[in-house]
C-alpha cells in the first residue's frame, strides 16, 4: 500500500514541525484538529487551518464536548495555566486532559481504516515524554500493537521528533523552512502566544537557543 497519512495537528510547535518534515516522506494528506473545549481552541483551529493551507492539506475540527464535561484543570477550565514547577508532574498534572491522546489517535485510526491511511503523523517528542507519558516511545508501541488488531489496514502511528526536545525541533524547522511564524503553543486564551505558560516559555528558550529572535516578535 502507497503511503498515505493523516496528522494530528494542534497548530502548536510540534505537529506544525511534524508536519513540515514529514509531509512528503509520509505523503500526509489529512489534518485533524480537536475542540474538547481547551481554553485556547479558537487560537488552535485557526492556526491549524492556516497551517493546513500552506501545507495545501485537508483540514477537519472534531468536536469532543464530552472532554470538556470531564475535565477540570487549567488548560479545560477557563483559568490561566500556572509557569511554577515547569516540567514536573505537577504541572504536567495542571494540564492534563483524561486519555487525551489515546482518544485523538483511535479517531485518527478510524478515518485511517475507513479512507485507507497508511500512517498517523503524531508530534510527541523526548521533552514532553520526561512528565508526560503518552509523549513516549512505550506509549507509541502500545497503541501501534493495539491498532494491529483494532483496524484491518494495520495504521501505523509514527512521531518524527519522538527523539528531540524542544532546541533540537527549532532547530529542524529552520532547517526545513517550516514556518514558525504560523504557531500558536500557548495554553491561554490570548490574542497571541502569551509568553508566559510553560509552553510558550519552553517555546521562547528554544528560539533563543537557536538565534532565532525574529519570531519571538512574531509569535509573542
Amino acid at each position: 500500500m502507497d503511503k498515505k497519512s493523516i496528522i494530528l495537528l494542534s497548530g502548536g510547535l510540534d505537529s506544525l514541525v511534524s508536519l513540515g518534515i514529514a509531509k512528503t516522506d509520509y505523503n500526509i494528506s489529512l489534518a485533524l484538529t480537536f475542540d474538547y473545549g481547551q481554553n485556547p481552541v479558537a487560537q488552535e483551529i485557526n492556526a491549524s487551518s492556516k497551517i493546513a493551507e500552506y501545507y495545501n492539506i485537508e483540514h477537519k475540527v472534531i468536536k469532543l464536548p464530552f472532554l470538556k464535561e470531564i475535565t477540570n484543570n487549567s488548560f479545560v477550565g477557563n483559568s490561566k495555566a500556572p509557569v511554577e514547577n515547569l516540567g514536573t508532574k505537577e504541572s504536567a498534572k495542571a494540564v492534563w486532559v483524561p486519555n487525551r491522546n489515546g482518544l485523538f489517535l483511535n479517531i485518527a485510526a478510524s478515518f485511517a481504516d475507513a479512507q485507507n491511511f497508511s500512517h498517523i503523523v503524531f508530534g510527541a517528542n523526548k521533552e514532553e515524554a520526561s512528565t508526560f507519558p503518552d509523549n513516549t516511545q512505550s506509549f507509541v508501541d502500545g497503541i501501534n500493537k493495539s491498532f494491529s488488531f483494532s483496524t484491518l489496514v494495520g495504521v501505523e502511528v509514527v512521531a518524527p521528533l519522538i527523539n528531540y526536545n524542544k532546541d533540537d525541533i527549532v532547530k529542524l524547522a529552520l532547517e526545513h523552512n517550516v514556518p514558525l511564524e504560523l504557531a500558536f503553543s500557548c495554553y491561554n486564551n490570548s490574542s497571541k502566544n502569551c509568553g508566559c505558560c510553560e509552553s510558550c516559555l519552553h517555546l521562547k528558550s528554544a528560539l533563543e537557543h537557536n538565534n532565532a529572535v525574529d519570531y519571538l516578535n512574531r509569535l509573542f
